[in-house]
Formats: structure tokens, C-alpha cells, sequence
């Protein structure tokens, strides 16, 4: 009892058990039924997913990390299966992009704990483009993926990034307003 009362008072907030499930069941049903349904265009798509990812970072404690980290991948992963074309090459890309977003929301978290909200939108939003892109560059330089993925683990990423962590800033600084009034 006394650990989950420790991960309580490490949130920025103080919510209810209710209201932490009802969240986390939102980021992940947004997370995965996101690229599923809408599959393209990748900036909508990677902007609703960041969002996602911030506002769980913010919202939740450490253990709903890796599931709202997996999920969108999934969900795209699904989509090609279901609706296709399915490209192997995601296949490549799964434990990357997982931990990817990880280092996303880990990253925030840490900093937002210290720094501004912005700010840290911003470095963790680098640290996921520079870790993608990375990847994505071995992975091309190695010719196992076509040059077209340089840009969707590189500057779209980035851009995704950064728009998401806009989007939940807005949100949070609503939710802010209303724990005021």
C-alpha cells in the first residue's frame, strides 16, 4: 500500500484510482485504435500518438509506460495486416520504435519534474527524433530498409513530436484552469 501511495505523490497530480484507470484506458484505446483506423496522414496520426505518450507521462505513474509505448505500433502493424499492405519492414523497426517512445516519456517525465512543461516537450522530442534516426540510418546504410524510412524515423518523427507535446500542453494547461476554478 505504502508503494502505490509513493507512486501517487511522485504525479505532478493527485488523481483517483478511477480517474488514473479511465485515462489510461483513453491514451491506450487513442494509441492503438489511432494508427488502426486512420493509418495515414503519419503527421495526424504521430501527433494524436505523442499527445498520447505526454499525457500518460504527466497523467500516470512508471507502470502504464511500456504498454502506451507498445500500442500505437500495434495498431499500425494491425492496420497493414488487416487492410493492407503490410510492410515487413516495420518488422524491423517494432523494438526501436517501442523503445523509442519510451525514451520519449521517460525523458519527459524526468525533466518535467525539474524544468518547463516546454522545454521539456522539446529535448524529449530530440532525444526520440536522434534515437529513430539513428536506427533508421544503420538500418539504411546496411540496406536493410529503402531511403523512404530515413524520413519517417527522421524529421517526421521530430515534427510529430513536437506537435503532440503542443497538443498536450494545451490540454494540460486546460486541465490546470480547471483544477482552478
Amino acid at each position: 500500500m505504502n508503494k502505490e501511495k509513493d507512486l501517487a505523490i511522485s504525479l505532478p497530480v493527485q488523481i483517483s484510482e478511477l480517474a488514473r484507470g479511465l485515462i489510461f484506458a483513453t491514451t491506450c484505446i487513442l494509441s492503438f485504435f489511432v494508427p488502426f483506423l486512420l493509418g495515414h496522414p503519419q503527421w495526424l496520426v504521430g501527433t494524436i500518438v505523442n499527445a498520447c505518450l505526454f499525457l500518460g507521462a504527466v497523467l500516470l505513474p512508471k507502470k502504464y509506460f511500456l504498454p502506451l509505448a507498445i500500442l500505437p505500433s500495434l495498431g499500425v502493424m494491425a492496420r497493414g495486416l488487416v487492410f493492407g499492405p503490410f510492410t515487413y519492414f516495420l518488422i524491423y523497426f517494432l523494438p526501436f520504435i517501442w523503445l523509442g517512445n519510451l525514451v520519449l516519456i521517460l525523458v519527459f517525465k524526468n525533466l518535467f519534474s525539474r524544468l518547463d512543461y516546454v522545454v521539456s516537450v522539446v529535448l524529449s522530442s530530440v532525444a526520440k527524433y536522434l534515437f529513430l534516426f539513428a536506427i533508421a540510418s544503420v538500418y539504411f546504410k546496411f540496406h536493410f530498409v529503402p531511403a523512404m524510412f530515413l524520413q519517417a524515423m527522421g524529421l517526421n518523427q521530430l515534427a510529430t513530436a513536437f506537435s503532440g507535446g503542443l497538443i498536450s500542453f494545451i490540454v494540460w494547461k486546460i486541465y490546470q484552469q480547471r483544477q482552478k476554478n
